[in-house]
């Protein structure tokens, strides 16, 4: 699991420097001037670090000043997590820009249904399908903070502040590998009574972080989704 989501993530992180490369092409043929690689840099690793703060670090410390006892302690941190979690999606929904990106993640997954469908790829295909996806990036967030309420109960609670926050950022790989097997075996099994259950909450996430995308934005995430599968033929080619 954590291996194929190692080589999952080094093929995300490699798709998107691709992505912001053509990106910054564009805006130079256009005279405008983009993001230095330096600046995309720092951004990730500030937004790293505040994730890390926010929904690992912090729920950890406001956790351990409710109560000593482990179970109880994992309880209230994998709780507050969710609670940090929904109210920050909740917010950010909010801004216009933002729910213009949910629009175009709608778009995103209508694509791929009709790609994995193996229909032609237009937007009349498209247009029918659902908004909400079982292998969706936000499912997998959901999955690993229930997944990581589970790992921290089986250890308790640390009785020091280093060990407690350096377990959770140690153990990561592994939470996020497991979380990795249960929304493949989940996507696998969908039709599955039991499966339905354990994907019920990430699809219904999604109805926070996906919109009914426009028939402009669809015809993007088609065209997106084709110049990647060019680029993937290209690659096999040579």
């Amino acid at each position: 699991g954590i291996v194929v989501l190692i080589e999952s993530l080094l093929i995300g992180m490699k798709a998107l420097t691709y992505s912001a490369q053509e990106a910054i092409e564009e805006d130079e043929r256009k005279g405008e001037k983009g993001l230095s690689n330096f600046a995309m840099t720092l951004t990730l690793l500030i937004s790293f670090v505040l994730g890390l703060g926010l929904f690992v670090i912090l729920p950890a410390f406001l956790a351990g000043e409710v109560t000593d006892k482990g179970w109880a302690f994992n309880l209230i941190d994998g709780f507050i997590r969710l609670v940090m979690f929904f109210g920050y999606i909740l917010a950010i929904s909010l801004m216009p820009d933002i729910r213009r990106v949910f629009e175009y993640h709608g778009a995103e997954h209508k694509s791929i249904y009709a790609y994995e469908s193996g229909e032609e790829l237009s937007v009349e295909n498209a247009s029918k399908y659902s908004t909400l996806h079982p292998r969706c990036g936000t499912a997998f967030l959901l999955t690993v903070m229930v997944v990581s309420i589970l790992v921290f109960s089986i250890l308790g609670k640390p009785s020091s502040y280093f060990i407690r926050f350096g377990s959770r950022v140690v153990l990561i790989p592994l939470i996020a590998g497991i979380s990795y097997e249960v929304i493949r075996l989940a996507s696998k099994r969908s039709q599955s009574g039991i499966m339905r259950i354990v994907i019920a909450p990430g699809l219904l996430l999604q109805r926070l972080t996906t919109r009914e995308p426009s028939s402009d934005q669809l015809q993007v995430a088609i065209s997106a989704l084709k110049e990647l599968v060019r680029s993937e033929e290209r690659c096999d080619i040579s």
